[in-house]
């Protein structure tokens, strides 16, 4: 029996050292590649420097153009078993084509957080405005639930965003599979190997700074809650990590004050590691954040804002403190930077929390079970999914020769 085939069609080229949606990709290409499955990872996006070779871990590369039917006799010649659209976006250019060459192949859509909610609460953020359903529903959430309506299985990292799903947009449940980051367990041994306490310095905050809602949490770290820490330890100093700083970002760097932009990490394992205190005060975003689960990993404590916390620690213990006021945020960084007691007690809950909620193992099994379930019942699958039907008909009909005008324009 031939080993059977996935495309992912990627937004982007995967980039694990710079975001967590990079990671994410390779963690789901890591588990299709333990199923034997041949993948093809093929985007439209130009290659950065960045970007990981897939190549290298046995996965082949394949550069796509929207709007082309190249596509169409390159998907109908691999004929996949599995179709994986990295973000709605990619199944909006791409799903008809998709649907029409390829209809028994299983078109599972990964939302990486949900876009529309994070564009909604960014929107509250900016008219400072109390987030409710007139900003969630939003132009985007139109687009991005028909999107995930239209595929077979959606993958939604948070269960915050399942409920949301389920609750205010009414989505089927059969339809949303909650997979959150899916990592090795940290073992008692690589604990133990960890720099302690003592052997530890300065606070530190991580994120790809082309990220809107990163952006702003270092700007409210440096003009808001970093003068308060400061106050209270003058010789601290913040380390700021992330891929892409532009000018904008460059130009708060002070060594006067301690706020030290570092740029690109090549290894945020090591610079978190020995990093005392990490700080993630987000004002909007969605999703889950790989800063905390870098953190978590790396027995670094976290003092951070609800909207980073959201979804990460279900009813377990935190690995730090939730505050949304800056004098509160700054009063317990500077408690968890002095207090070794409540530091190790706080690094000890990030360890449990880590491999209770994103132990690959427990997921893997899981998650499979559903994808060869779905291939299995497909067409009673998708028979229950009317309104997914109906929005792909409409879809075929309106995208599909909007794209053919675009190719002949092109022409």
């Amino acid at each position: 029996m031939r080993n059977k085939k996935l495309l992912i069609i990627g937004h982007v080229w995967p980039e694990p050292r710079s975001s967590a949606a990079g990671s994410r990709m390779m963690q789901l290409i890591a588990a299709f590649n333990k199923e034997s499955f041949e993948i093809i990872f093929a985007s439209a996006c130009a290659k950065s420097d960045n970007a990981f070779d897939l190549s290298a871990i046995g996965v082949s590369q394949v550069s796509i153009e929207m709007n082309h039917s190249s596509f169409d006799d390159f998907i109908v010649e691999f004929q996949p078993d599995v179709v994986l659209f990295d973000r709605f976006m990619t199944e909006e250019q791409f799903g008809w084509r998709v649907a029409e060459t390829c209809p028994n192949a299983l078109r599972i859509l990964d939302t990486e957080d949900l876009h529309s909610l994070r564009k909604g609460r960014q929107q509250a953020f900016k008219e400072q405005a109390e987030f409710n359903d007139a900003y969630l529903f939003n132009d985007f959430a139109k687009r991005e639930i028909a999107s995930i309506y239209r595929s077979d299985l959606s993958l939604i990292i948070s269960e915050v965003e399942i409920n949301l799903l389920t609750d205010r947009f009414k989505v089927p449940n059969e339809l949303l599979f909650y997979l959150p980051f899916q990592c090795e367990a940290i073992s008692e041994n690589t604990i133990q190997n960890l720099p302690t306490f003592d052997k530890r310095s300065h606070f530190i905050t991580v994120g790809n700074f082309i990220h809107e809602p990163n952006y702003d949490s270092v700007l409210y770290l440096k003009e808001t809650i970093w003068p308060l820490v400061r106050q209270k330890i003058p010789t601290a100093e913040l380390h700021i990590y992330g891929a892409y700083a532009s000018q904008k970002v460059t130009q708060l760097h002070n060594k006067l004050t301690g706020f030290l932009i570092k740029g690109f990490a090549p290894d945020v394992n090591e610079v978190m590691a020995n990093s005392k205190i990490c700080l993630a005060p987000l004002r909007f975003g969605a999703g889950l954040k790989g800063k905390l689960v870098d953190a978590m990993q790396n027995g670094t404590p976290c003092v951070m804002t609800s909207i980073a916390a959201e979804g990460m620690f279900g009813n377990l213990d935190t690995n730090g403190f939730i505050e949304n006021d800056p004098e509160h945020f700054a009063e317990k960084a500077v408690l968890l930077y002095e207090n070794e007691h409540i530091w190790k007690e706080k690094q000890s809950f990030g360890f449990k929390v880590f491999n209770a909620r994103f132990d690959a193992n427990f997921f893997h099994e899981r998650f499979f079970q559903k994808v060869y379930a779905t291939i299995q019942n497909l067409q009673n699958h998708r028979n229950y999914n009317f309104t997914g039907q109906m929005l792909q008909h409409h879809t075929l009909q309106s995208t599909k020769y909007m794209g053919k005008w675009i190719e002949a324009k092109n022409k």
